[in-house]
């Protein structure tokens, strides 16, 4: 009679859930330059992009724009795609492991009114910073390459962009 194998017993695969989702670089430009507006999350030990899922019959452009304005309080127009990236994440649900996976497309967004005061409860916090600060203080790897693209963009690659200073 054939044994049952040694070692650990099988575990099944967790669940994998996806989403679209959208965000931005939001910037303003300054006499001292250029400023990106983020959001800071897990008790202000992350700062971030703000971006959020895609809502039914919404653009991309739309909830990007959208995710913007609400986690950080500042309305932006939407200027030119920057880059998709990649997150995948574990969570539970009901007490089961699921893998949860965004496909998260990010815009370039120029600031237009609104005030950092006024962001969501789903953030900790939101503020401006000079560009190369916020991208020191951007957590994670593809979202400092997204904002160091926009930058980029700004430094002259945006025939579109705006030269004179935005105020606040």
């Amino acid at each position: 009679m054939p044994q049952a194998p040694r070692g650990r017993p099988r575990r099944s695969r967790p669940t994998i859930r996806s989403e679209v989702s959208a965000g931005g670089v939001i910037y303003r430009r300054t006499p001292e330059g250029v400023a990106f507006g983020l959001i800071a999350t897990k008790g202000r030990t992350r700062w971030q992009l703000p971006k959020g899922k895609q809502e039914a019959g919404e653009t991309l452009e739309a909830t990007a724009a959208r995710e913007v304005a609400e986690e950080t309080g500042l309305v932006g127009r939407v200027r030119a795609p920057l880059e998709a990236i990649d997150i995948w994440f574990s969570a539970r649900d009901g007490g089961r492991p699921i893998r949860r996976h965004k496909l998260v497309h990010f815009y370039l967004l120029e600031y237009r009114s609104g005030s950092t005061a006024d962001h969501d409860d789903e953030v900790d916090d939101a503020s401006w910073f000079p560009a190369e600060k916020a991208l020191s203080l951007l957590t994670f790897p593809s979202e400092r390459r997204v904002a160091a693209r926009a930058l980029e963009l700004l430094a002259g690659r945006d025939p579109d962009a705006d030269e004179q200073p935005v105020s606040a």
